[in-house]
């Protein structure tokens, strides 16, 4: 089948952000180094001397989705789905992210579907929005919206439910220490959120047994 490539008005799906200028990888490193050095630990000892390069290596990886596109990776549809018009949904894709608070991480898994019009897309561009997302620093819940509404804006789907559940560990290594608390969120638009039926489908599906796929 062939695919449909769409350009979409980013302005209705990515906030618009003040420009900075962005510190030179020298900068980086030093800041690293004052916040060693505050720390209370020497950064000129043997074991913290590469230390600042790993850390802006390491940052670079842990928030490359600023410099990635959630709607671009979603304007590849395709049209040839033989009337199919249900539920879409990919269950249980792992994320990692940061948040923003504290640059503590927090790590879960998402829930992530929608109800198609006339296009589909690539299931695996799904999970890459929820990647993109997730390497920023965030809140959960900012996160589980911005989902949303870009599955939302690029595909004008029917409806779009998203729900993520994650463990944070900005609140058990440190504050109240409560470990294994898991926060939960979801946000539901169109027909998921007019039509209860539909809720009730989703979270069924996304308690059900797995099956145990592995592959």
């Amino acid at each position: 089948m062939d695919a449909i490539i769409k350009k979409i008005n980013r302005e209705t799906t990515e906030p618009r952000s003040i420009v900075t200028r962005r510190p030179s990888q020298e900068e980086a490193e030093a800041a690293v180094r004052t916040l060693l050095a505050w720390a209370g630990d020497d950064p000129a000892r043997e074991g913290l001397l590469d230390t600042p390069r790993r850390v802006t290596s390491a940052f670079k990886e842990y928030f490359s989705g600023y410099g990635e596109d959630p709607v671009e990776a979603l304007s590849r549809t395709f049209e040839e789905v033989g009337g199919y018009d249900d539920i879409v949904m990919l269950r249980d894709i792992e994320f990692s992210s940061h948040c923003e608070h504290h640059i503590a991480p927090f790590v879960g898994r998402a829930h992530v579907a929608y109800l198609p019009t006339k296009e589909v897309v690539g299931i695996s561009k799904l999970a890459r929005v929820v990647d993109i997302y997730a390497r920023r620093l965030q809140t959960q819940e900012t996160m589980t919206a911005q989902i949303a509404h870009c599955i939302n804006n690029a595909l004008a789907p029917r409806g779009v439910a998203v729900m993520l559940e994650a463990v944070h560990t900005c609140m058990s290594m440190r504050g109240i220490g409560k470990r294994n608390v898991a926060t939960i969120t979801t946000q539901f638009l169109g027909e998921f959120r007019s039509n209860p039926v539909l809720q009730a489908r989703f979270m069924e599906l996304v308690r059900a047994p797995s099956g145990g796929y592995s592959f």
